[in-house]
């Protein structure tokens, strides 16, 4: 009886060490499929930001106008914006693997043809190829992630998702006003092409099949048709809207009508098909729907201050593009630092609170770009970009585990196709919305400061003399005069530029204040899946 009992000792301790073992085993192995994944799909964010610095340099180099560069822009994210929902149907068809090595070779190619193009038209192409290839890398990357690690741990594989996304996100500026300035904007494209070539060969080692694939019957032609002309649609007006004065151009009235009836027919022909590419019935799963719908108003706010803050320095307080760039990198140093605690926190408290702190964070520092003037300091915008990365992290990575909690794993690479479209048309929304207010509120403001520039003025005129009596030293008092009161137009002009990206900010600030208690819709006590 005692041998028995010995023997069955050693039996437990061998089995304890061999359990030990292979659980080493297995946490080693996810984090080689986490890094394997988000290598490539960091580079492609990226690569994204930055080209948005590098367009003045590209249009010089082609001797193109900057209207014409944009298409640079515009062509990626269409063909981008397209491919985010057909994730899923991409990944049933040819395997996850496959599905991987295809599309990242499609991204290598784009980039291999944007940094050796002749041509803008060339360039275009190039793009057009990169944002097939690249579109569905950041969906993937968030089902491969929520279904490799345990459920557990779903806080820190949403932290690994927010590390390649965000960051690289926020980091472009930088490393693209960097590279454009103390070097060749080709660099760009050109740093993604050993990365593409090792990301296929990692690939093809960790990345595990998908179980559930379930390959689809046939193509969905009409609904790719549809999902296009909104997409292409929907971005050509947004894009070149404010150029043309909106609804003032007949053609921008025709493809808004187009663009809106091609959105309404795709969402009733894909809740109709037995068998649609996009599957839009899990948008009545409640913690998708709401999460879909703050995730996109996250991604709204963070883009509109990536956007309009380098731009302000750059346009308005003389910075080159790496300084603009270089201005939120105290956002990636918090975000950084709260990636490291985040999923601590996610696991210890309600993340419905840790979703409403966020937004607190990101409306705070929103609203605190409001007393951005002509003295403001570099130093000055330091503690806004380090209270909206706390707020960005707080948001983000609770919204991203509970989006696709309580869907089930054979919809995970759907959901986070249609969660990031959502993301994709709010970022396009936003940039191009915030552009317009900035450009019809500094002529609102203008409207009214210009009162202040009448001779009647006893302080204008005072000041104006004395411009005018500088300006006479060389020049004759008549030309003296309308110098001088060329001098102040212009400072008016800028004034009422900074006005106008307050009351955006503003506007922004207010957005976030509101979202605040939607997040207490959302469904915490999910199930392991």
């Amino acid at each position: 009886m005692q041998k028995t009992l010995k023997t069955f000792k050693i039996w437990i301790l061998n089995s304890q060490s061999f359990c030990s073992l292979l659980s080493k085993y297995v946490l080693v192995y996810i984090w080689l499929v986490a890094v394997t994944i988000l290598f490539p799909t960091a580079f492609a964010m990226l690569a994204t930001s930055e080209t948005n610095v590098a367009i003045p340099h590209i249009a010089g180099y082609f001797g193109a106008t900057l209207d014409e560069a944009n298409w640079v822009i515009i062509s990626y994210m269409v063909a981008n914006a397209i491919l985010l929902p057909l994730t899923a149907w991409f990944e049933n068809l040819m395997g996850r693997v496959n599905f991987l090595k295809v599309f990242i070779a499609i991204f290598t190619l784009g980039s291999i043809i944007c940094a050796f193009a002749p041509s803008l038209n060339m360039m275009v192409l190039g793009r057009v190829i990169q944002g097939i290839g690249g579109g569905p890398l950041m969906p993937i990357s968030q089902a491969i992630l929520i279904s490799s690690f345990p459920f557990e741990q779903r806080g820190r594989a949403m932290a690994l998702f927010a590390l390649a996304v965000m960051v690289s996100s926020i980091m472009g500026p930088t490393v693209g006003g960097f590279i454009v300035d103390n070097s060749s904007w080709q660099w760009i494209y050109l740093m993604n092409i050993p990365v593409g070539i090792i990301s296929c060969f990692l690939i093809h080692m960790f990345i595990p099949e998908n179980p559930n694939r379930v390959k689809p019957k046939k193509v969905d032609v009409i609904g790719f048709i549809l999902l296009a002309v909104w997409l292409f649609s929907m971005q050509v007006v947004l894009d070149k809207g404010e150029q043309y004065n909106w609804f003032d151009t007949t053609w921008v009235c025709w493809l808004s009508g187009i663009s809106f009836f091609s959105f309404i027919f795709f969402v009733v022909w894909e809740i109709e098909n037995k068998d649609p590419m996009v599957n839009l019935r899990i948008l009545k799963d409640k913690n998708f729907a709401i999460g879909t719908y703050l995730g996109a108003f996250v991604n709204m706010i963070i883009y509109v201050t990536i956007v309009l803050l380098p731009k302000y320095l750059q346009s308005i307080m003389g910075y080159t593009a790496y300084l603009g760039g270089l201005s939120l990198a105290p956002r990636v140093i918090s975000c950084l630092i709260m990636l490291c605690i985040i999923d601590k926190l996610v696991a210890k408290i309600d993340n419905r609170i840790l979703i409403a702190v966020g937004f607190v964070f990101i409306g705070v520092s929103t609203f605190y770009y409001t007393n951005l003037t002509l003295m403001t300091s570099f130093g000055f915008i330091i503690l806004p970009n380090i209270l909206l990365g706390v707020g960005v992290i707080l948001t983000f990575i609770p919204i991203s585990g509970l989006v696709l909690g309580t869907l089930p794993k054979s919809e995970l690479s759907n959901g986070a196709g249609l969660h990031s479209l959502a993301k994709c048309v709010a970022t396009v929304l936003s940039i191009s919305l915030s552009s317009t207010m900035v450009a019809r509120l500094s002529q609102v403001h203008q409207t009214y400061l210009v009162g202040n520039l009448a001779l009647t003025n006893p302080v204008y005129y005072h000041r104006l003399s004395l411009m005018t009596h500088k300006f006479m030293s060389s020049l004759p008092e008549f030309a003296a005069m309308h110098k001088a009161g060329a001098v102040y137009y212009k400072q008016l002009i800028v004034q009422a530029k900074i006005f106008a990206y307050s009351d955006v900010f503003a506007l922004f600030a207010l957005v976030s204040f509101f979202m605040i208690p939607l997040g207490f819709l959302l469904k915490v006590n999910l199930k392991k899946s």
